[in-house]
């Protein structure tokens, strides 16, 4: 434990000190909830305040608008011999892999506090409960953790940071083909059915739903079913690859 906050530390440092990382996180979801609520959003008939229905998806974006820095973070120290120096030394290898996953989740809360109030600075309102809230609460938790531990994992099976960035595209790209922006029934042919049974669909949802105080049971069990298959095919791929590399 005490290696691994040692390792977070050392995480969070380099995001401070990386401005390019905190914008993409923090800002740029920001300024795509302003692009959709003021610019398009009005082209939308969602039958309901549009930033009631756009919060939840931008809630899963500003998520994925962090992961490239993790694969970037990770990667730069697979690739730089950073690793081989903590091989020497007396720290768990566990930990590296987990103050990143750490940190990384740790960069989404802010992004997330900062849309969730923006949002209402933009009217959003919700009739949710306290323990809805808390729903909505642990599962931005596990989304998190899911999509860090598979960013993790493409990170270390990078060649170069390039390719590192650019491994987590699909995962920035994915809430944009969901229920994210607009209900996927709006969608052209062939659209729908890809956006219903990809994973980011049932997770924005459940969000929608909880938020809203109507949460749907079957939404909630595939989002929390995808959640942890995510996380647990991007941990063992991570282990996997760092014992391989390392």
């Amino acid at each position: 434990m005490s290696n691994s906050i040692t390792m977070l530390g050392r995480n969070f440092k380099h995001t401070v000190r990386n401005p390019v990382a905190v914008f993409n996180a923090v800002l740029f979801p920001i300024v795509l909830m302003l692009m959709f609520v003021y610019v398009i959003g009005g082209a939308f008939d969602v039958g309901a305040k549009y930033i009631d229905y756009a919060t939840p998806g931008m809630i899963v974006l500003a998520v994925c608008y962090g992961l490239s820095a993790t694969a970037l973070a990770v990667n730069s120290d697979m690739t730089k011999g950073i690793i081989n120096r903590f091989k020497v030394m007396d720290i768990s290898r566990s930990a590296v892999l987990s103050a990143h996953v750490a940190a990384t989740m740790l960069r989404s809360l802010v992004a997330i506090a900062a849309i969730i109030g923006v949002a209402f600075a933009l009217g959003f309102r919700s009739p949710a409960s306290f323990l809805e809230w808390l729903g909505v609460i642990a599962l931005i938790l596990l989304v998190s953790f899911a999509a860090s531990w598979l960013t993790v994992a493409l990170g270390l099976a990078a060649k170069t940071p390039e390719s590192a960035g650019m491994a987590t595209v699909p995962l920035i790209l994915l809430p944009f083909l969901s229920s994210a922006i607009v209900p996927v029934a709006t969608m052209g042919a062939g659209v729908p059915q890809f956006a219903e049974y990809q994973p980011f669909t049932p997770i924005i949802e459940t969000l929608r739903g909880l938020l809203a105080g109507a949460p749907s049971a079957g939404d909630a069990i595939a989002a929390v079913a995808w959640c942890a298959g995510i996380a647990l095919a991007g941990y063992l791929w991570a282990l996997s690859t760092f014992k391989k590399r390392a």
